[in-house]
């Protein structure tokens, strides 16, 4: 039976194969032979010394894990920073004099404008997620306007500064000039703890200030307007609060900047 031009190729490489029986067909499988054996001790080489019987890894690397353990022990070097300041608090009390004072009191009052006493008072809750998986699996617009970005999160901070907010908290953790918001993946980063969504943002501040602040923010105007859509339903919830309690900062307080390097 006829073969067709496609087939034929492979038929003509088979009948080859079968032929040859010269010498030099003997020896070109010797050498295919030895690279075989070759390729078979560089293996068993390298997983002896992986510490595994193949290929693959014996263990993966849980990174959920990772990630909380990680965030454990900032949690725990924090606790021992807000320790460590209670005792050179409690050292100094007995030192009472008027120039002692005097610092003190202008110390407190540089910690106020800072972030670092707990603020509490009406205010307002905001709450922004992404769109629901169903809508994320339909995909019926951009994908991007269905996820939340570290750009929407900090357009509702500034909002709220704007607003005259006397304190602002993003998932309960202070917001002071020196914050970076840094979105990876769906999870924000603050002051290196990792915080999955919803992510809620509070402000104490005049409710009527701050209500009109963010309803005058043309960017958030925007993201209202696609959390009406049934397109994108991404996610956005806003209430006043009759009680907001944001807590000290007890990040760390050196900032670095970049500086001329010298002639």
């Amino acid at each position: 039976m006829p073969t067709s031009p496609a087939e034929a190729p492979r038929h003509s490489r088979v009948l080859r194969r079968h032929q040859d029986r010269s010498p030099r067909g003997r020896t070109w499988r010797g050498v295919a032979v030895l690279a075989v054996i070759a390729s078979g001790a560089i293996f068993g080489t390298a997983a002896a010394n992986s510490g595994s019987d193949g290929l693959t890894p014996e263990r993966y690397v849980d990174l959920a894990s990772l990630v909380s353990g990680e965030n454990e022990r900032i949690r725990e070097l924090q606790q021992r920073v807000t320790d460590l300041s209670a005792e050179v608090a409690r050292l100094a009390e007995p030192v009472d004099d008027r120039e002692v004072r005097e610092q003190r009191e202008q110390a407190e009052a540089a910690r106020a404008a800072a972030g670092l006493t707990r603020v509490s008072g009406p205010g307002l809750r905001v709450v922004m997620a992404d769109a629901p998986r169903e809508v994320i699996e339909a995909a019926e617009v951009d994908a991007n306007l269905l996820v939340v970005h570290q750009q929407d999160l900090q357009a509702v901070v500034n909002a709220m500064w704007r607003g005259g907010a006397e304190a602002v908290t993003l998932q309960g953790q202070r917001i002071v000039s020196s914050t970076g918001i840094k979105c990876t993946g769906n999870t924000v980063t603050l002051q290196g703890v990792a915080y999955g969504q919803p992510y809620v943002i509070e402000a104490v501040g005049d409710q009527a200030r701050l209500l009109r602040s963010i309803s005058d923010d043309r960017y958030l105007q925007l993201y209202r307007d696609q959390a009406a859509d049934e397109r994108v339903q991404i996610g956005w919830d806003l209430m006043t609060r009759p009680l907001v309690r944001a807590p000290a900062y007890d990040g760390p307080m050196s900032v670095s900047y970049a500086g001329p390097i010298a002639p």
